[in-house]
């Protein structure tokens, strides 16, 4: 593997959790260094960090408020 894709992933404590998690991705990621951005976008999958999770987060949130302020009344 590359040396500057290796002080990326241990740069991230997510990164290297999942590259632990997906032991698959090693394979990949030393035939095609390329597939970083892939490797990135699949992380941020699974541990939600997207802003669809965020923003989706952040509904329930809201939306749990809501509910709490209506039975209050």
């Amino acid at each position: 593997m590359k040396l500057d894709l290796q002080f990326k992933i241990r740069s991230n404590p997510n990164y290297t959790n999942f590259l632990r998690e997906h032991s698959y991705w090693y394979k990949i990621l030393n035939r095609n260094p390329n597939e970083f951005k892939h490797f990135e976008e699949e992380m941020k999958k699974t541990y939600k960090l997207r802003m669809e999770d965020r923003l989706e987060k952040m509904m329930n949130t809201m939306d749990m408020v809501s509910t709490i302020l209506k039975t209050l009344k």
